[in-house]
C-alpha cells in the first residue's frame, strides 16, 4: 500500500487516519485502495464532487493518468459537463433517468 500511496501523490500517509486528510487526499486514497485489488475498470461516482478548484485539477490529473498507465477502462459519473468533456472518450447522457444520447464527448457536448 505504501508504494500506491506514492503512486497518488501520499507518501508517507500510510500511518494517518482517513478522516483527518483533506477531501482530496482522502480521494486519492480511495483510488490507492481502488487499485490494490489491480481492477480492469475503475468505477467512480462524482470523484471531484466536494472539491476546491485546485484538488480537483489534481484529482482529474491523478485518475487520467492512472487510467493512462494502468490500462484501465474509467467509467464516471459526473453532473459537471466541463469534467466529462475534459477526461472522457465515450458519453452517455442521462436526463431524468433516461438515456438521451451517446458518443463521444464532442458529439453529446459539443466543443
Amino acid at each position: 500500500m505504501v508504494r500506491l500511496l506514492e503512486r497518488v501523490g501520499l507518501p508517507g500517509f500510510s500511518a494517518r487516519e482517513v478522516s483527518v486528510l483533506s477531501g482530496g487526499e482522502q480521494q486519492r486514497v480511495s483510488l490507492a485502495r481502488a487499485l490494490a485489488n489491480r481492477p480492469e475498470v475503475l468505477l467512480l461516482d462524482e470523484p471531484t464532487s466536494a472539491l476546491d478548484e485546485e484538488s480537483k485539477v489534481g484529482i482529474e490529473e491523478l485518475i487520467s493518468s492512472l487510467v493512462r498507465d494502468h490500462g484501465l477502462t474509467c467509467v464516471m459519473v459526473t453532473h459537471d459537463r466541463e469534467q466529462a468533456r475534459r477526461m472522457c472518450n465515450r458519453v452517455i447522457l442521462l436526463e431524468a433517468g433516461q438515456l438521451v444520447q451517446t458518443g463521444t464527448a464532442v458529439e453529446v457536448l459539443g466543443a
